[in-house]
């Protein structure tokens, strides 16, 4: 029988966790009642956890591991998990026992009562150091004002997906922190539940300034793709045009005061400013006619998503058909 629920952890580094993790969710799965699978995704860890998995997995039959050969980074590893996962609602947490397993049936219960595609946790009540909530603070609020979607903490590993919300999606980089943006933007609907948080009691957080370098790059890449994929134009064209005019005002202005005869000005830093400007913005704009260029000649994928379908001579509609990638 196919698990209903699958339940994808990535895991580096997290060997004194993840048996006490496994038993808190079975207690709370079995009490659910729904046929599940716990899939644990080794990212590249040098302790003893994928061993701890398999102990795991040889007396379990729901539990299964996928391993990399190196850290690849937690996108890879839930892209990975996605890819595999079987259940109709796909849950995410983290291995380091501060995401609580009991939260689960409230996350899927929102989920279905609300009719969402996704319920993000929020560690409304978070215990980690003022060096994490400081920056995670400004970055929820950065990227609230850039995609307009409105959850207070898109850093919560606790999620929960219908299935067809996360297939297609290619994660990478720092992607994970966005897809709830991601899945928005293709149509999906997005909640939110404050959940319980506890303190970390086993193994060091891999959160540091350069992986807050990483996401801010990628929050540029998630905007690319969400909301200029297919019209490239009016991201680049935009700017250049800003930038052309600024310019072709510059060079107004000071082609006005050589007519005036009010001294040379060919070596005035505005006239270099000028000239700049309006270079920068014309490469802008060619910029982004060459990536129109490149939409037009290429196969996209829909910039659209359908939710279900009646049929000519269907009595009820039926969900759209989605590609899946098939376990190995």
């Amino acid at each position: 029988m196919d698990p209903v629920i699958s339940v994808v952890i990535p895991f580096l580094d997290e060997e004194g966790t993840l048996e006490e993790l496994h038993a808190r969710l079975v207690e709370v799965l079995d009490a659910h009642g729904e046929p599940f699978e716990i899939l644990f995704v080794d990212d590249g860890s040098r302790d003893g956890g994928p061993e701890r998995v398999r102990e795991l997995a040889a007396a379990h039959p729901h539990v299964g591991l996928i391993r990399f050969r190196r850290n690849f980074g937690k996108s890879a590893a839930l892209d990975a998990g996605f890819k595999v996962a079987r259940g109709r609602y796909i849950f995410t947490m983290d291995a380091d026992l501060q995401d609580d397993p009991k939260e689960l049936p409230r996350l899927l219960a929102e989920l279905v009562e609300n009719d969402l595609d996704v319920v993000s946790g929020w560690k409304e009540k978070r215990h980690d150091p003022l060096t994490k909530t400081a920056p995670s603070k400004l970055f929820n609020a950065t990227v609230r004002a850039l995609t307009g979607l409105k959850i207070h903490d898109f850093n919560c590993g606790l999620k929960v997906y219908r299935r067809e919300a996360v297939e297609g999606l290619d994660l990478y980089g720092e992607l994970h922190r966005y897809i709830p943006v991601l899945v928005h933007g293709r149509g999906f609907r997005v909640g939110e539940l404050p959940v319980t948080h506890h303190a970390r009691k086993w193994g060091q957080s891999k959160y540091g300034v350069e992986r807050m370098a990483r996401g801010l790059f990628d929050l540029m890449t998630v905007i690319l793709l969400t909301r200029y994929r297919r019209r490239p134009l009016h991201l680049f064209g935009w700017a250049g045009l800003l930038l052309s005019t600024a310019g072709v005002l510059c060079l107004a202005y000071l082609t006005v005061l050589w007519f005036l005869g009010l001294g040379p000005i060919g070596t005035r830093p505005l006239f270099f400013l000028g000239i700049l400007l309006l270079m920068l913005g014309v490469q802008l704009v060619s910029t982004g006619l060459l990536g129109e260029m490149i939409n037009s000649t290429r196969s996209v994928a829909p910039s659209y998503t359908v939710r279900s379908q009646l049929l000519p001579g269907e009595a009820t509609p039926r969900p759209e058909p989605t590609q899946r990638a098939e376990a190995s």
